[in-house]
């Protein structure tokens, strides 16, 4: 277990005021060793906190006053300061597992830590989860956590996790929605593991158990050309629309029983199936956006509407309010800039302003969207409607993962490199900032190693449209 070390003060906040510094180590707090910055946040909380505090080979005591619930104003290294719980299943499915050699360490970090799902919206399979873990959601009121469901016949749920813990884990499902945590649930779909008869059997676990869901995600199986698992493989049309049908039967089943649709496809489910994307009201208000449910839909709404001024994702997690945690997951900037748009290998832009959506020919400079592959069929519609016969989708194939791995969030520099290799110098490139971590791609590429400049956006409607209005 590591002591929260300072990385950042907030000027004028009480931390400075009280003298803490990058690189102090807060031993205790009112005379609590903090696991998490969870408990960070509640420990300093109050109006007066007692510290311990190591800097360099000096301890010392620091009283921070200031007032009730303000926050304190220092950033710490991690999340979590004792061991973070790991993933003990062997899923099939498992994109870690399907990673390459030679990536960041921390990408192949198989966590299945309740306080990570709190956080940041990970997933957890609840196989490691204890009598203590449900007595601290309780008392801390940990709400939402994101659960992988997969199967509710515990025989399936134990074969797919590859764990026989899977079977009965389910069981602190019941017990979270017993004491009103609100739980968002996610099915990973295999063909001929857990689709068709079998997911329709657990729909109907559901609604027989856990009727009080918030939520359920259903996503297709991302399969890499590293994958060494012989049952995995892609969907054919056929199952993607016996997907998209069961989802769409469920939903009224759900309306009729809960009063609610509960359970939504992603959209690379309507694109496989060769199917339109549902309504926007279908999605009622998209809680799984950041799942991918319902990106499409959200995206053409920001795009034709001027009036949006707060995209709808991604967002910064469910829980960014918590003061010291750091910029991991959902919360990691993905540029450094404020702005919506930020110009890399080029003269800077302005910051973008919102005009009408109306956009006709004009002459400028020839733009391409970059995207991926799943991504194009979505973005290229609004580029036709917009009327802009100088702007175009350019789709990148990603050659990095291979298989049936097409979403943009998971382009790399090296594929993106490719294809900007063979477009024409002097065009304006547009990418957008869901395939980054501060500035770096999955593979480690920077963008700034790009071989044409490219402008990096934020992935929504909004900064499309602002993008594309620029001159």
């Amino acid at each position: 277990m590591s002591s929260p070390r300072v990385v950042a003060i907030e000027p004028s906040s009480p931390a400075e005021r009280a003298g803490l510094q990058p690189g102090d180590e807060i031993l205790a707090i009112a005379g609590e060793i903090p696991r998490d910055v969870i408990r960070w946040q509640i420990l300093t909380d109050e109006p007066e906190i007692d510290l311990v505090v190591q800097r360099d080979d000096t301890r010392f005591d620091v009283v921070v006053t200031k007032n009730g619930g303000e926050p304190l104003g220092a950033e710490v290294h991690a999340a979590l300061f004792d061991k973070v719980q790991t993933c003990d299943n062997h899923c099939e499915f498992c994109f870690i597992h399907q990673l390459p050699k030679g990536m960041r360490r921390s990408l192949y970090l198989k966590d299945d830590d309740y306080r990570l799902s709190f956080l940041y919206g990970n997933f957890t399979t609840l196989t490691r989860f204890t009598e203590l873990d449900l007595e601290r959601v309780i008392t801390e009121r940990l709400s939402p956590l994101n659960v992988s469901i997969h199967a509710t016949d515990p025989e399936i749920r134990a074969d797919i996790l590859k764990n026989r813990r899977g079977a009965v884990s389910l069981r602190w499902l019941r017990a979270l929605l017993d004491h009103d945590i609100e739980v968002h649930g996610q099915i990973v779909v295999c063909p001929g593991v857990n689709d068709a008869d079998v997911l329709d059997d657990t729909l109907v676990g559901v609604l027989e158990r856990f009727p009080e869901l918030t939520t359920i995600c259903v996503v297709p199986l991302g399969i890499s050309k590293f994958s060494k698992q012989p049952r995995m493989r892609e969907h054919t049309v056929s199952e993607a629309q016996r997907v998209v049908d069961l989802v769409a039967e469920w939903q009224e089943t759900f309306l009729a029983t809960v009063g609610r649709r509960l359970v939504y496809a992603a959209d690379e489910y309507y694109l496989m199936a060769e199917r339109p994307f549902p309504d926007a009201d279908s999605y009622d208000g998209f809680p799984m956006h950041e799942d991918g449910i319902g990106m499409a839909r959200t995206l053409e709404a920001e795009f034709y509407d001027p009036s949006v001024t707060e995209p709808t994702g991604p967002r910064a997690g469910f829980f960014a309010w918590v003061d010291g945690a750091p910029a991991d997951g959902y919360r990691a900037p993905r540029i450094d800039s404020p702005a919506s748009v930020v110009s890399v290998g080029a003269e800077p832009v302005d910051e973008p302003v919102s005009t009408p959506v109306t956009l006709l020919p004009r002459p400028s400079v020839p733009i391409a969207v970059l995207t991926g592959t799943l991504g194009a069929p979505v973005v290229a519609p609004l580029i036709e409607a917009s009327g802009r016969d100088d702007a175009r989708v350019l789709a990148v194939p990603n050659d990095f993962f291979g298989g049936n791995i097409g979403v943009t969030g998971l382009m790399v520099g090296e594929d993106i490199a490719r294809v900007l290799a063979a477009e024409p110098e002097g065009h304006r490139y547009l990418l957008p900032d869901v395939c980054l971590s501060r500035g770096v791609f999955l593979d480690g590429m920077s963008v700034d190693e790009l071989p044409r400049p490219v402008e990096v956006i934020s992935t929504d409607g909004a900064a499309l449209r602002t993008a594309l209005e620029r001159r």
